[in-house]
């Protein structure tokens, strides 16, 4: 058995350092990566944008 959880799950760490591409959700409206996500009052997600407060879902 592993001694901790990174010697377990480091392989998984280290591919997701040295991937080529990384893709992230980004705002339609500005274009910036600052996105929170939220969980809507029904059980669905909805994004907002925290550079120029842009929503979607």
């Amino acid at each position: 058995m592993p001694a901790s959880i990174l010697e377990e799950v480091g392989h998984l760490f280290e591919a997701a350092l040295t991937r080529d591409t990384i893709t992230r959700l980004s705002c339609p409206s500005c274009g910036s990566v600052h996105v929170a996500q939220l969980l809507g009052d029904n059980g669905g997600i909805s994004y907002v944008c925290t550079a120029c407060g842009h929503s979607w879902s």
